[in-house]
């Protein structure tokens, strides 16, 4: 089998097993409906540099839900520097001065999805804690055959050991491989093909596709999002750019 068809073969192999997790995916999918029948918006947070790239991939998406508010914190963006988000990442603290800039957990329940599949930094960790803290419902996307494999202690950690599947309210689990890439290339001591951006945009889709079809089956319709690039986008997404500018801090 050549290099591409092993690492699809991984790959779907992932989405299959996520697939499997439909109970915490339901629950998921429940918890994002009821919000956004409440006339709620729902905060997603990507805890690392590269666990922003599902936060973008439901933000103002063709075919995702339009109440979707992305935070899209600038500290941890790779374009700032990759060793600075690292840092970053690991530092204690931050995710309080991030909850109070995007004025989250103002009402009891307010949902946030937490995407890393590591789950064990200190800014994942202190997300879910500060998102409890404030009485919010908080959603994990993780992979606990990583985290409950990295030892205490690692500089990777939160001080406190824990993991992001303990905490919060529903974990999903996105099945990302112990080390993230998965390819052996012949002479190459590292491992290529990395899987965690498949496995944290694949799980959040299932989780917001099904809380479309809870809406649909309680009669309500699901706000979702056109493509721009159709000859009507403009128009049909026009509705929801007024309905939740005031409220998706990056739509704008």
């Amino acid at each position: 089998m050549n290099l591409q068809n092993q690492y699809r073969q991984v790959i779907c192999d992932i989405m299959d097993n996520i697939i499997k997790e439909k109970d915490a995916i339901g629950r998921a999918a429940q918890a994002v409906a009821d919000a956004i029948m409440a006339g709620e918006i729902i905060n997603v947070i990507g805890t690392g540099g590269h666990s922003n790239i599902p936060v973008e991939e439901v933000t103002w998406r063709a075919g995702e839900l339009a109440p979707i508010n992305g935070m899209l914190d600038a500290g941890i963006n790779l374009m700032l520097g990759g060793k600075r988000s690292n840092c970053i990442e690991r530092a204690t603290g931050y995710a309080t001065a991030v909850f109070n800039a995007y004025q989250l957990g103002k009402k009891p329940g307010e949902v946030i999805i937490i995407c890393n599949a590591y789950g064990i930094n200190s800014y994942t960790i202190d997300c879910a804690l500060e998102g409890k803290k404030r009485n919010m419902t908080v959603i994990g996307i993780t992979s606990d055959s990583y985290c409950r494999t990295v030892p205490p202690g690692h500089p990777a950690r939160h001080p406190g050991g824990q993991s992001l599947c303990d905490i919060v309210d529903i974990y999903v689990n996105c099945h990302m491989p112990y080390g993230d890439a998965v390819i052996e290339l012949e002479g190459l001591p590292q491992k290529m093909g990395p899987t965690s951006t498949f496995c944290n945009i694949f799980a959040i889709h299932c989780i917001t596709m099904q809380a479309a079809q809870v809406m649909l089956d309680c009669g309500f319709a699901p706000p979702v999002w056109t493509s721009a690039n159709l000859p009507d986008g403009d128009k049909l997404n026009h509705e929801y750019e007024q309905q939740y500018k005031g409220m998706i801090r990056h739509l704008w």
